[in-house]
């Protein structure tokens, strides 16, 4: 377990981090000469009509033999009641090469790195026994450092590719039950646009217990109106939306908003300069703060990286004017933190245990309708 806990964590690392520096750090200068595809964009067609009725489609699925998504970290509780909900997860990027817009279908080392992805985030979610993790046609980091019209189609390629497990993810779910939603960095930039595609003014918005747009900003103007639901501006609130990026103090965020500010936001509109939601993953509620006394647990890696644990008390939580969540003094989480403090890399597991707590909270306060 301790190994396996290994490769969560390095994997975790490796990826987001080389993402976020690309977007934020290097601005695709450095990083584009090695990692942004050269040629021109791969058409592809759409995958087939019933493509994600194979089991093999899936990272997590109910019933799942080999199932990443069921890591139990050391020091969780071990008596806790089943999530009633079924779960939605979009994982963040894991093809990492220049060869393609767009990881090709079977990839070995994106799934191989996908399914650790998988482990080490979606865990916080495995209370469900309805936990769903699509494979999909994601966008190579190298596509977030292009100003380039690839960049857009990458995204729309990928985009399409969950949009379509999605429709199959809610064939299965029996009609009475609620849904949780997932995502944390390009999974969150996938899931905005599915709460505006598939959400927003449908009778399917009141069937989501909370959506976790992580590590992605959500602006209040131009993304949160058009996703359908409200932020969350209360603990066990059902039918919300919660979103923060992580900053340690003294924190530096200017690189992040110069990202932020070029990436269209859902209305089309370019975001830059608008405020972003900051959820306290403490409280439950929009802004303010909480000590570290309220933090139920944190999953911490040793120096080597040989183990981890869910320690209690460790990190504070402030959501500070500029819209994003600061945790106090850097917490001794491993060597990559990003440029200006970012604890992006950390932001599903700085609040590991309150994520889950909250999501059980919000599920059993939804009510059907």
């Amino acid at each position: 377990m301790a190994r396996k806990f290994l490769y969560v964590i390095a994997v975790i690392i490796v990826l987001v981090f080389a993402g976020r520096i690309a977007l934020t750090f290097f601005g695709g200068d450095l990083m584009g000469v090695a990692f942004v595809p050269r040629h021109g964009f791969e058409a592809q067609p759409p995958l087939a009509g019933n493509a994600y009725a194979d089991p093999a489609m899936w990272y997590s699925r109910p019933g799942a033999s080999d199932d990443p998504a069921r890591l139990t970290p050391t020091g969780l509780a071990g008596s806790e009641a089943p999530l009633p909900a079924a779960v939605f997860f979009i994982h963040p990027t894991s093809y990492l090469a220049p060869a393609h817009w767009n990881a090709p279908a079977g990839d070995p080392e994106a799934e191989r790195m996908a399914r650790l992805l998988v482990r080490g985030m979606a865990s916080a979610f495995n209370a469900s026994p309805r936990l769903w993790a699509p494979k999909y046609r994601q966008a190579t980091f190298g596509a977030f450092l292009a100003d380039r019209p690839e960049r857009s189609q990458a995204l729309d390629l990928a985009y399409g590719d969950v949009r379509a497990a999605f429709h199959v993810f809610l064939v299965q779910v029996p009609p009475d039950q609620p849904i949780v939603l997932v995502g944390h960095s390009q999974g969150a930039l996938h899931l905005k646009r599915l709460l505006r595609d598939e959400v927003a003014g449908r009778p399917l918005a009141r069937r989501i217990a909370a959506a976790y747009v992580i590590g992605w900003p959500v602006s209040l103007v131009h993304d949160l109106p058009q996703m359908g639901l409200p932020a969350c501006a209360a603990p066990g609130q059902p039918g919300c939306v919660q979103s923060w990026l992580s900053y340690a103090e003294p924190a530096d965020p200017k690189l992040t908003l110069a990202a932020y500010a070029r990436f269209p936001a859902l209305d089309g509109r370019s975001p830059r300069g608008s405020p972003f939601l900051c959820s306290n993953p403490l409280t439950g509620g929009i802004g303010g703060a909480a000590s570290a006394s309220r933090n139920l647990g944190t999953l911490v890696p040793d120096p080597a990286m040989a183990s981890a644990v869910l320690v209690r008390a460790t990190v504070p939580a402030r959501c500070a004017q500029s819209g994003f969540l600061l945790i106090g003094p850097p917490p001794v989480m491993g060597p990559y933190v990003l440029p200006g403090n970012n604890y992006h890399v950390y932001d599903m597991l700085l609040f590991w245990a309150n994520l889950r707590a909250d999501v059980a909270a919000r599920v059993a306060a939804w009510k059907p309708q």
